[in-house]
């Protein structure tokens, strides 16, 4: 399901792979992989993914289907 979604989510915001792949600080063509589900998303970049559109990372991995993320907490 998450492959969906990082194409779904790219693609509603109207973006290049290339323009996330440098979000993420990697090739277009690594990118791609993890869109094709070719290569498995390593934890700190599914973390920059989360927080570069805005949700959570049970949203991405389809864990949930709320694409809010959750509240931070104060400490």
């Amino acid at each position: 399901m998450y492959l969906k979604r990082l194409k779904d989510l790219r693609e509603d915001n109207d973006l290049l792979q290339k323009q996330v792949a440098v979000a993420l600080g990697i090739t277009r063509q690594q990118y791609g992989l993890y869109e094709k589900g070719e290569r498995q998303i390593p934890i700190d970049k599914l973390c920059l993914l989360a927080k570069f559109y805005n949700t959570s990372a049970d949203y991405l991995l389809g864990l949930t289907d709320e694409i809010k993320p959750y509240p931070r907490k104060n400490k």
